[in-house]
C-alpha cells in the first residue's frame, strides 16, 4: 500500500456524492441526505470508520432529518496530517465543520472514539453549536492511557492498536499485512483476534495507522480527561451501551466501556446540570449503526424527539 496519502487509490464508489470542506489545517470529506428544511444531524465514525458507514443509517434518518456524516483527519477521504492526531483537534475540526458547512445548531451522534467527540462537542464547542449528542458504545475511560475509572486503553483495545502500530506503522510505512494477521491470530486478545482478515479491509485501507499509535501512546488524549470533559457537558447527552464483558484469561476488558464506567460517566455528566439518558443493549454489536440501522435510527428517534427546537 501507498504510504503517501496523496497518492493512494483505494477508494471505491458509495450511494452519496462526496464533498470536501476546507477547514484551514485539513479538508474535511462528508456526504449528506435530506432536506434541509429539516433539523440537522453530524454522524461521527469511530476509530478506522469512514462516513460510509452510516450509508443505511443515513437513508433512514433522512426522512426527518438533515443528515451530515463525516470522515475524521486520518480516515477516509480526509486529510491525512502525522504527528498532528488528538481528541482536540478532531473536535475543533467538528467545531469549524459546524460553523462553515451545518452553519446552524446540530444533533451530533458519534460511535466508539467518535462518540467521545461527541461528548467533547457538547463540552467544548461554541456557543449554540450542539443541541443534543448521543454518544454510541463510547470509549470513555477505556480509551485512556491512564484513567480514573476501570479498564484503561492497554486494558480493552489497546494490544489490536498495538499490532496495528508495529505492523501497519504510521501511514502504513510498514505495510505488513501479513504479518499483523499472524500476530492477531496468536494474540492473548479477543479483539485483536477478530480483526484477522485475509484481505485488507475498505475501511482499514482508508485508515492512518498512527492513530492506533497514538491511543496506545496516549497521545491522542494527553489534554482530554476524562472526567473533566464529561463533567463539563453542556447538553442533553443520550449513551448507549452494548456488548460487554470481561475476558476470563486476561482480565481485559471486552467491549467499548464497562458498567462501571457507563455508571460513572453518566454520573458525571448528571452533575454538569444537563438531561442524561441511558439504553444498555447488551445484544448489541459495537458498530450498531453500521450493522443494525433500524435499531439505531429507532433509537437516535425518540431519543432526538424529546430536545428542545
Amino acid at each position: 500500500m501507498v504510504a503517501d496519502p496523496a497518492l493512494r487509490d483505494v477508494y471505491v464508489p458509495h450511494a452519496y456524492p462526496e464533498q470536501q470542506a476546507d477547514l484551514g489545517e485539513i479538508t474535511m470529506n462528508y456526504a449528506e441526505a435530506g432536506e434541509p428544511d429539516k433539523p440537522a444531524v453530524l454522524l461521527i465514525p469511530e476509530q478506522t470508520g469512514s462516513w460510509w458507514g452510516y450509508e443505511e443509517t443515513m437513508r433512514l434518518l433522512a426522512e426527518d432529518f438533515h443528515v451530515y456524516a463525516v470522515d475524521l483527519r486520518g480516515q477516509g477521504r480526509s486529510s491525512w496530517t502525522p504527528k498532528r492526531y488528538s481528541f482536540d483537534n478532531f473536535g475543533n475540526d467538528l467545531v469549524r465543520f459546524i460553523a462553515l458547512v451545518v452553519k446552524r445548531p446540530v444533533v451530533v451522534a458519534g460511535n466508539s472514539s467518535g462518540g467521545v467527540l461527541a461528548a467533547w462537542l457538547s463540552a467544548y464547542s461554541m456557543p449554540g453549536q450542539v443541541r443534543g449528542a448521543l454518544c454510541e458504545d463510547a470509549r470513555f475511560f477505556s480509551s485512556e492511557l491512564v484513567t480514573t475509572c476501570g479498564h484503561s486503553i492497554r486494558q480493552a483495545a489497546g494490544p489490536l492498536f498495538e499490532l496495528f502500530r508495529t505492523y501497519l506503522g504510521d501511514q502504513w510505512n510498514v505495510g505488513d499485512w501479513e504479518g499483523y494477521c499472524r500476530a492477531a491470530a496468536a494474540s492473548s486478545s479477543q479483539v485483536a483476534r477478530y480483526f484477522a482478515e485475509d484481505e485488507i479491509p475498505q475501511h482499514m485501507q482508508e485508515y492512518d495507522p498512527e492513530w492506533a499509535r497514538v491511543f496506545w501512546e496516549g497521545t491522542v488524549g494527553m489534554h482530554l480527561p476524562h472526567e473533566r470533559m464529561l463533567s463539563q457537558v453542556k447538553t442533553p447527552i443520550l449513551l448507549t451501551q452494548h456488548m460487554r464483558g470481561i475476558d476470563p484469561d486476561t482480565g481485559n476488558l471486552i467491549g467499548a466501556l464497562s458498567d462501571e464506567q457507563a455508571a460513572r460517566a453518566r454520573q458525571l455528566m448528571e452533575s454538569a446540570g444537563v438531561k442524561v439518558d441511558y439504553e444498555s443493549a447488551p445484544d448489541a454489536v459495537h458498530i450498531m449503526h453500521q450493522f443494525d440501522p433500524p435499531r439505531y435510527v429507532k433509537i437516535f428517534t425518540r431519543w432526538a424527539a424529546t430536545l428542545a427546537a
